[in-house]
This record gives structure tokens, sequence and C-alpha cells, in this order.
């Protein structure tokens, strides 16, 4: 089973190609380019280097968010339409999910996956690794930095940071003693954590064909919620 992924949902973008629970290859840039320049000629050289024509592809998967409005945007798009054009299936996965799985293979830890969401908010999951698989222990979800700090130390157990939160979640908990941030090489989002999250949910029968394929947001893009406060509070929204 061949399974093309890519991230494009923060700063960084990434493509990866898995075959049979083994990374063939990843590409990933963090360069100051934008998604839009960089994603298809990485998918082309990940395809071109490794031999492999789209044909070959059994499926495709994207992080499908939370994350940047407009890398996830371009993410899905970008699958969406190589699933149409290509007649594959294709899943859909967790960001946030996706960078747990950066840390399988380690002894057994709880992973505390955080995205910097603005607005003195994060997109937040807690994960249980081990060495074989992950675990899922809540929604994907948008929270304050201090209500996370108040479930960590109630749970009163240490947690690993991962994700372009990470640090200043680090920054803001240090106190707790609770919350260590996971090594540089594992720390941010990678498409080869998607394409193993994306074989689980391939195993649990999560396909979609490119139609059914969505963006996930977890909240509403700046701009309409700034447009919906304004019709609430009575305003012309014009």
């Amino acid at each position: 089973m061949r399974i093309l992924a890519i991230d494009s949902t923060a700063v960084s973008a990434s493509c990866a190609l898995m075959e049979e629970q083994k990374l063939t290859a990843e590409f990933y840039m963090n360069c100051g380019l934008t998604h839009s320049e960089t994603l298809m000629p990485m998918i082309n050289d990940v395809l071109r280097y490794t031999g492999t024509t789209p044909q070959e592809i059994d499926y495709l998967a994207v992080a499908a968010g939370p994350g940047s409005f407009t890398g996830v945007r371009i993410g899905v798009a970008a699958i969406k339409g190589m699933a149409l054009a290509l007649d594959l299936p294709c899943v859909g996965v967790s960001t946030l999910e996706a960078m747990a799985w950066n840390l399988v293979g380690r002894e057994k830890t709880t992973v505390c996956a955080v995205m910097d969401a603005r607005c003195k908010q994060v997109y937040q999951a807690f994960f249980e690794v081990d060495e074989t698989s992950v675990t899922r222990r809540c929604e994907d979800r948008a929270i304050s930095i201090e209500q996370l700090g108040q479930e960590i130390v109630k749970a009163n157990e240490p947690v690993m940071l991962v994700g372009d939160g990470a640090q200043l979640c680090m920054q803001e908990l240090m106190d707790t003693g609770l919350v260590q941030l996971a090594p540089l090489a594992i720390r941010y989002q990678r498409a080869s954590g998607v394409a193993q999250a994306a074989e689980k949910e391939i195993h649990l029968g999560n396909i979609l064909n490119g139609d059914q394929l969505r963006p996930v947001y977890l909240r509403l893009p700046q701009a309409e919620r700034e447009l919906k406060k304004k019709i609430q509070s009575g305003g012309d929204p014009v």
C-alpha cells in the first residue's frame, strides 16, 4: 500500500511517500516561500526521485486541520484536485494527531499537541503514544493556554509538547513542572506523521473520495468572526 501525504497547515510544508509502513521519501521546506509555490513541486519531486508514477499511488492523505486557514485550504485543495483527477481515494487526518505520530517508537508518553491559534488560544489535543501506536485522549479543540495549564495541573502527569505552539506553552506553563519540549527534529508537523495517521484511518475504513474531503478549522476565520460579531451587535455587515 502506497500513501502519498502532505502537510501545509503551518509555516513549513512537507510531502512524504510511505509504502507498507516504511517511509520511502520525505521532503520538508521552511524557507519563507508560500505553500502555493512549494507544495506541487515537492509532490512532483517525491514521485520523481522515488520512481513512482501517480497511477502507482493507492491513497492520498492530507493534514486537514486545524492550522493556518490559508495553509489548510491549500493542502486540502491540492489533495482534492489530485484525488478527483486520478480517481484515487483520500484521507483527511488531524494535524494534531499527525504530530503525535512523530513520537511513536519511544517509551510511553503523554503528548500535548499544540498549535498557536492566536487570540491567546491554541489548537490542542492530548494523546497517549507508545512504541507502536497513538491513542487519542480528547477531541481537537481551541482552548486558552490558561485553561490548558489548569488541566495539566489537575491531571498531575508530565506531558511532552509538540507543535508550533510548544515553545509558547513551555514559556507559560514551565512553572507547573509538568511540561517538556519534544526534541526539535520531531516537534513540528511532518508529512510522514500524516501518512502514519492516514494508514490507521484506512484500516478503520475512514476513506473519502475527493468530493467528500473537507478542511477542519475548529473556528471561523478572523474575517468571518469579525463579520459575525458586527451583525450580532446590530452593525452594518457591509
